[in-house]
């Protein structure tokens, strides 16, 4: 699990992916929400503006980062 540190009460899902070098833009960000392929605390997430706070995990292709 890859731990990613967010200086702020929250992140919204879209700005997560590129923060923690997922999605190299946001339209990239914004295809894989949008084709079901990230998973938010288990479940998947198709909003991409989805705030997440620290102990939230985010999985993609199998790798789980945790928002600290």
């Amino acid at each position: 699990m890859i731990s990613v540190k967010i200086e702020s009460e929250f992140i919204k899902l879209e700005q997560f992916l590129k923060f923690a070098s997922i999605a190299q833009t946001g339209g990239m960000a914004k295809e894989l929400i949008k084709e079901s392929m990230v998973k938010v605390n288990d479940e998947v997430e198709t909003r991409r503006g989805k705030k997440l706070y620290p102990g939230d995990v985010v999985e993609f292709e199998g790798e789980k980062y945790v928002v600290e």
